[in-house]
């Protein structure tokens, strides 16, 4: 009832208007430019008429008065064509401009994005967090079933469509990066290729070594030696809710769990995050080498070995870095 005397009122205006002589005044009212001195994006909700969409436009400043807006989408016979969704109005953006806006625009594109190594746990907690998605938060998908990337998406998507969007993405990739693998690859399966890769991915950040380290995993795994992952082991221990914010103990490394490969043998029986598609493009196609080892260089990389004695010595390296940039940040001015 409230809807239809805002409506009548407005029509009442509009003739008034034009009875009185003063149609010229009222046609320049919602044609002027508006109020609003920088862009601003609105958020329109579903199933919202012409006398809310009204209200709020005058609400977050694009127009002066509601009736400029009720006029506008009335002379425009837009009434029943304004959408939802989350627009961007210009600076003085005039109420007829603003109806356009609304009957034909484009809604902003918004972008959410997975980083490569997340686990699927921390992707649904971002998920979560993100006011812009709509509905309930859909139970953690399998882990490694996820596609890293940047997705776009309106205001008011639903998260588990967004969800089955990443898990298409990655049935997609895979399928595609597996029908061109090296015989050299040590998987046997597509899934295989996804527990390892996200081994990989959790090993190295820098592009270079993917391959590398995937080479080193394919030497392994042909020797009958044991990966020795440490994120395999984080993974373990926190089960895939997050990192494990603290170094890796003697403890950690005797835990029972069939994801420790410093304990079982071969891989672990399902990936530990979601590797991007370099470490998928890595396992697929591993770079052939002799190196069995690896340790981190102290400068972001790795230093590969491949006798144990060499391995041996790298180690002794990157612990003689961490001691000397231990004793540099504790004696700064030295």
């Amino acid at each position: 009832m409230r809807r239809l005397l805002r409506r009548t009122a407005a029509a009442v205006l509009l003739l008034i208007a034009i009875a009185s002589g003063s149609a010229f005044i009222v046609l320049r009212a919602i044609s002027m430019p508006g109020p609003l001195a920088q862009e601003r994006a609105v958020v329109i909700p579903r199933g919202a008429g012409v006398d809310t969409i009204s209200r709020l436009l005058a609400q977050a400043g694009i127009v002066r008065e509601s009736w400029q807006v009720m006029l506008a989408a009335r002379l425009r016979s837009a009434n029943r064509q304004l959408r939802a969704g989350e627009f961007l109005f210009p600076a003085h953006v005039s109420a007829v401009d603003a109806i356009e806006i609304l009957r034909s625009g484009q809604p902003i594109v918004r972008r959410f994005t997975v980083a490569e190594g997340l686990t699927a746990a921390q992707v649904i907690q971002l998920l979560e967090r993100d006011p812009s998605l709509a509905g309930a938060v859909p139970p953690v998908p399998p882990e490694g079933s996820l596609l890293p990337e940047t997705y776009h998406y309106t205001w008011g998507d639903q998260r588990a469509d967004l969800v089955e969007r990443m898990r298409s993405k990655m049935r997609e990739a895979l399928a595609e990066l597996w029908a061109r693998r090296s015989a050299a690859t040590p998987v046997k399966t597509p899934e295989e290729a996804v527990v390892l890769a996200s081994i990989v991915e959790k090993e190295t950040s820098v592009p270079e070594e993917r391959a590398r380290i995937a080479g080193v995993f394919a030497n392994r795994l042909a020797a009958g030696m044991r990966l020795q992952s440490d994120p395999t082991v984080v993974y373990a221990v926190t089960g895939g809710s997050g990192p494990l914010g603290r170094s890796i103990t003697r403890a950690d490394l005797r835990m029972d769990s069939p994801y420790n490969t410093y304990l079982v043998d071969g891989l672990p029986p399902g990936p530990i995050a979601n590797p991007g598609l370099a470490s998928l493009e890595a396992v697929l196609n591993p770079e052939p080498h002799q190196f069995l080892y690896f340790v981190a260089d102290g400068n972001g990389g790795h230093a590969f070995a491949r006798t144990l004695a060499e391995h041996n010595r790298n180690v002794a390296r990157w612990r003689a870095a961490q001691r000397d940039q231990l004793q540099q940040t504790e004696n700064p001015s030295d």
